[in-house]
């Protein structure tokens, strides 16, 4: 299957524009990145046996900060491009295309261009969705859905899908699709939440109409008068501040401990705490950012558009547009009456088979990853930290634990944490330096890129939860 590897080259180069930082990430000092590589020869063998593109692009390089996860994430991601399954290749990176655009993130289209050319995609299809078969055509509304609002999916879409004559999906071929387009959705959100820079290599940039600079370069520059300020120099924060948020937060975890061994809240409380936050989570972000954000982000989101919305229809559709109005209900979606485990999992391996082991062992890896640290402190259990994080996309997208009591969210995740995770997740587009810097202080990068980690997959299991609900609703 590895046939599309390495054939010849579009003659048609255009320059990327040269990254405004040097190193991987527009948001982590180079050196740190480069660190954790050069010791780890675990990860150049990754990169030969999993990369499609047989590099080592940012994205891995950033990952490489966490080296079991990047295992676990390269082959799910190898599997699904490369491997056996329901899809012709090209299709594969096309689709991927396809998510990509709805955050309009030109790093992951570029790089899917590229591989869609060489694994023998029809060139023309590059200009837009008119110019595919219907076919693909009909993946719009189930990627618009899934990136922005995946609660609305029902099985009436997926019915749509499968018996649309000619066109129809089968069943194995869709869930492949899904599975795609939740994890490329998710990719943006990591490449957005870590600042990841344009491939600098112009083995990269050999496609078709490249698009030129990931947009967060520019609104960094507004935002920042240098975009190379150390995180601590950079907020108008002393050292002594974040210390003691960090002791804060150390504090508030401690209590929560003791407090959970004193007393269960009751049913009703917990339900209630749950409605609480997630009707607070949907007024997150819109206050903060949109007002304190210089003109030149609209403009550039708009020059990127036009050249990312000819892979989407009505690019205008978000997540937060819905909230703002009022006019429609996040409904609660049980977490017991359809998980990953019982439900999810079983059925994406009947019909598209391995991919859920891989997938299982990528959710349980990122949600188990753990070095027993915080920021200076050794011996932590930061079990309680992960699960907040994990569970506070969840409540984003609806879904809620009845174990669980979110009221543990808003003792844990201070308010800056929370804006920063509603727009890594929901508008990824729309992240900043500045949001990312502006959270946990004293913490090192590395933390804070395991903290993109949870948010990539307990975003790809919320997508996922809500499709494989209605593919199973389907069935029945």
């Amino acid at each position: 299957m590895q046939g599309g590897k390495k054939t010849g080259h579009c003659d048609k180069r255009i320059r990327v524009s040269q990254p405004l930082t040097r190193g991987p990430s527009a948001f982590i000092p180079e050196k740190e990145v480069v660190q954790a590589n050069t010791v780890d020869e675990r990860t150049n063998f990754l990169v030969e046996e999993y990369s499609t593109s047989g590099r080592l692009d940012n994205i891995t390089q950033v990952m490489s900060l966490h080296a079991q996860y990047l295992e676990s994430f390269l082959r799910s991601q190898f599997y699904m491009l490369r491997m056996d399954g329901p899809l012709p290749l090209p299709h594969r990176h096309y689709i991927a295309i396809m998510a990509a655009a709805r955050h309009q993130c030109s790093y992951l289209i570029n790089m899917h261009v590229d591989e869609f050319l060489k694994t023998g995609g029809i060139a023309e299809w590059l200009n837009g969705l008119e110019y595919v078969p219907q076919r693909l055509k009909n993946l719009n509304e189930i990627n618009k859905l899934l990136a922005h609002r995946p609660w609305l999916i029902t099985k009436e879409h997926i019915q749509k899908l499968v018996k649309t004559g000619e066109n129809n999906w089968s069943l194995p071929e869709l869930v492949h699709a899904v599975v795609l387009l939740a994890h490329y959705h998710a990719l943006a959100s990591f490449v957005f939440g870590s600042g990841i820079n344009p491939e600098r290599d112009p083995e990269i940039s050999n496609g078709f109409r490249l698009i030129s600079v990931n947009n967060f370069c520019v609104c960094d520059l507004a935002n920042d008068n240098s975009i190379e300020n150390a995180s601590l120099t950079g907020s108008n924060f002393g050292i002594v501040d974040s210390l003691s948020e960090l002791e804060a937060l150390m504090e508030r975890m401690k209590r929560l401990h003791e407090e959970r061994e004193d007393e269960e809240a009751s049913q009703e409380e917990m339900t209630t705490r749950f409605e609480k936050e997630k009707k607070e989570s949907l007024f997150v972000v819109s206050g903060d950012t949109f007002h304190s954000f210089p003109h030149s982000d609209f403009e550039d989101d708009m020059i990127i558009t036009s050249d990312v919305s000819r892979y989407i229809e009505d690019p205008g559709f978000g997540y937060e547009d819905f909230a703002r109005r009022g006019e429609e209900h996040l409904p609660t979606f049980r977490a017991q009456d359809y998980t990953w485990e019982n439900h999810g999992f079983s059925l994406v391996n009947r019909l598209y088979s391995d991919i859920g082991h891989l997938l299982d062992e990528k959710f349980r890896m990122v949600y188990n990853l753990t070095y027993n640290t915080m920021a200076t402190h050794e011996d932590v259990d930061t079990t309680m930290l992960r699960r907040a994080l994990f569970n506070y996309v969840h409540c984003m997208f609806g879904i809620r634990y009845d174990d669980y009591d979110y009221g543990e969210v808003n003792q844990l995740l201070e308010r800056s944490l929370k804006v920063y995770i509603k727009t890594v997740t929901c508008y990824p587009e729309r992240t900043t330096k500045r949001m990312y810097d502006s959270y946990w202080r004293q913490f090192k990068h590395s933390e804070k890129v395991h903290v993109n980690l949870l948010l990539m997959e307990a975003r790809m299991q919320a997508e996922l939860l809500y499709a494989l609900r209605a593919i199973t609703r389907h069935l029945t």
